[in-house]
């Protein structure tokens, strides 16, 4: 256990700036874990509501290359990369920038890439009810560029597909095609 507490400031000025760094820490997790504060069902009802529209549209709605930075809850250091988003709508579509808040709340939290990739499939899910959606992200881990192996250049891709996405090889290879062009 610290003998000081993280929000506590410094008790007594040293060289530098490294009295100020507990609280800049303090801080800088503070804005890393707001998606922390915000509840996978207040998700539905305060973030997209709206924002959900009746559309006659059943073809495939695709965002890709959404910024994601989250932090691993395993090593505490950032991981980030981009986020591919598809759905299928079923007559409902959503505003195309609640797609990048929802990677946004789940990215803000302690994660692992596995689990924000489902994490965000069945917000949209849940919230759309669409015939199918596919999320990739594609990450870089600082664990892995800095302690440990030092692989400068791997990247990690985790994909979650559900309904239609994960059963119809045609609609994902769609999906997929779509992204890597």
């Amino acid at each position: 256990m610290c003998a000081q507490p993280l929000a506590q400031p410094c008790p007594a000025p040293g060289p530098g700036l490294l009295c100020t760094t507990t609280m800049q820490i303090v801080k800088s997790q503070a804005t890393e874990e707001q998606g922390r504060r915000t509840s996978d069902r207040r998700l539905g009802n305060y973030i997209l509501n709206g924002a959900i529209f009746d559309e006659d549209h059943d073809e495939m709605v695709i965002v890709k290359d959404i910024d994601m930075f989250s932090l691993c809850e395993h090593h505490l250091v950032p991981f980030f990369g981009k986020v591919h988003i598809g759905y299928l709508p079923r007559k409902k579509v959503v505003g195309l920038s609640k797609l990048a808040r929802i990677v946004e709340i789940f990215s803000r939290r302690l994660q692992v890439q596995e689990r924000l990739t489902k994490q965000i499939a069945m917000a949209i899910t849940q919230a759309l009810k669409p015939a199918g959606v596919a999320v990739v992200v594609e990450a870089s881990h600082v664990c892995m560029l800095m302690r440990g192996v030092q692989k400068m250049n791997s990247r990690t891709i985790t994909s979650t597909m559900l309904g239609v996405l994960r059963e119809d090889p045609k609609s994902r290879e769609e999906f997929l095609t779509l992204i890597k062009n």
